[in-house]
């Protein structure tokens, strides 16, 4: 076994054996599921950033900018750090003062339990997609960390590792690692970016470097249509804002201002940190060209020029991304079928009965993860995929369950139904802008089916509702 294996091995083993420690501890759903809502500022801060930083931002996105240099048509991380900016701004307090457990339990309180079912099962898919996107990651790293284990042995390895990391824990014990992973990855990211500037020959011709690069991008790249453009940036921006996993750490949050201050403070290190690995991308084909796969170029670059002591550092902070982002895409997805569907649907009251189901369903959709991130194209494929499907939908029945009471049940569901039904017929027939389309269905049908009903009873909350409780 090779030193960075056997350190990235070592780091895994001691993530899972946090997990097994705090499982102990774990009584109630919202323990399971959101920690006990006990996350003050450091904490929510750490858990928002590492929970969004994931391999898309490390790995996908490097990898787009070793083939085609930054360009409007690849939106990370600016795009994806616009969502935390704007959650902070817009959405954390009125969320976090409902008190909710998923973003469906914020639709039923609004429409009723039939679209809180439906919308569970709408927003599942999504964070199937995003699990997939980091196991397929994490597959990458092990693979290139042990010098000869085919990609799909080390996804195999990955996929079983997350499922059990993330079964055991909970919520409770990724806000515990939350603080590590987040270090881990800040000074793995640092170490990579600092080599590869000092590689470059310094700061002035590692920038040069950069602008060279852009220009010979900028001669092979073909323009694209406006459109195309807003489609590439109306993914991340409106299909995330109010993404499950990020709605997730909000609810976790002590108070609706630490929700808020948290948000606020995660996006510029966000964009700090995710910046790098764009960078590094940018000049990888001068440092290292001709790679067969794209985002192989970080694990790549840091496993040529770092001595293995500072290569387990990059390893360990690209299994931080990965574990931090994963463990909450399992855990949503299988709350938002628990808490919302089988726990209601079977009335069951047990705590104990409710966390084994929360439990089962990580595993039975990690499994499904396992199988996609095995025949993915690529892991921003399937963040993009994640943030299209059910994120139109849900950015519209948000605004309109917080801020009026327009519309009702078949507002809602429709909604619901034709939005990602559009996303899909988009995709099937080829259509050039199947995100746009599927959000102008989820605007129109709300707003036809609205017009036919009566305005809800229940007064919707204001932006600057008052928050209690805020320490």
């Amino acid at each position: 076994m090779s030193a960075p294996l056997l350190a990235v091995s070592a780091y895994m083993l001691m993530q899972l054996g946090i997990g097994v420690w705090v499982s102990r501890r774990i009584r109630t759903e919202s323990d399971y599921l959101l920690g006990g809502r006990t996350l003050g500022y450091t904490l929510a801060t750490f858990s928002i950033f590492a929970t969004w930083f994931g391999a898309e931002t490390v790995v996908g996105s490097a990898g787009v900018a070793y083939s085609s240099g930054i360009s409007l048509r690849n939106a990370e991380p600016f795009g994806y750090g616009l969502c935390l900016l704007l959650m902070g701004l817009l959405f954390a307090v009125p969320l976090r003062a409902r008190r909710i457990t998923t973003l469906a339990d914020l639709f039923r309180d609004a429409f009723g339990v039939t679209v809180e079912r439906a919308a569970a099962l709408v927003l599942i898919p999504s964070s199937i997609l995003w699990a997939a996107a980091q196991i397929r990651a994490f597959g990458h790293v092990l693979a290139v960390s042990s010098g000869g284990l085919d990609v799909s042995t080390a996804i195999g390895i990955a996929a079983v590792f997350t499922i059990l990391y993330t079964a055991f824990g909970g919520l409770l014990v990724d806000a515990i690692t939350d603080m590590i992973q987040g270090v881990m990855l800040i000074a793995g990211i640092t170490v990579v970016f600092v080599a590869v500037v000092r590689l470059a020959g310094g700061p002035i011709d590692f920038f040069s470097i950069v602008t060279s690069q852009q220009a010979a991008h900028e001669v092979l790249r073909t323009p694209q249509p406006w459109f195309a453009t807003l489609e590439e940036w109306a993914i991340p921006v409106l299909g995330s804002v109010v993404a499950t996993e990020l709605v997730g750490r909000i609810a976790a949050a002590r108070s609706p201002g630490v929700a808020r201050t948290s948000s606020l403070a995660a996006a510029p290190l966000y964009l700090i940190v995710g910046s790098m690995p764009l960078l590094v991308g940018v000049v990888g084909p001068q440092l290292m060209p001709g790679l067969a796969d794209a985002e192989a170029i970080m694990p790549a670059i840091a496993h040529s020029i770092l001595s293995p002591v500072l290569f387990a550092l990059f390893a360990g902070a690209l299994v931080s991304a990965i574990l931090s982002t994963v463990d909450s895409t399992l855990l949503i997805s299988s709350g938002l079928l628990s808490h919302n569907v089988i726990v209601p649907v079977l009335a069951i009251q047990s705590e104990r009965a409710r966390v084994r189901i929360a439990r089962g369903g990580v595993i039975v959709f990690g499994v499904i993860a396992f199988v996609l991130a095995l025949r993915s194209d690529g892991v921003l494929t399937l963040v993009e995929a994640a943030s299209a499907f059910g994120g139109p939908a849900a950015v519209v029945l948000t605004c309109f369950a917080l801020w009026s009471r327009f519309g009702g049940p078949r507002a809602a569901l429709a909604c619901v139904i034709s939005s990602p039904a559009a996303y899909l017929a988009g995709l099937a027939l080829d259509l050039p802008y199947p995100f746009l389309a599927s959000l102008a269905t989820a605007v129109l049908a709300f707003l036809a089916f609205g017009l036919v009903e009566p305005r809800r009873d229940k007064p919707a909350p204001t932006l600057t509702m008052r928050m209690m409780d805020d320490r």
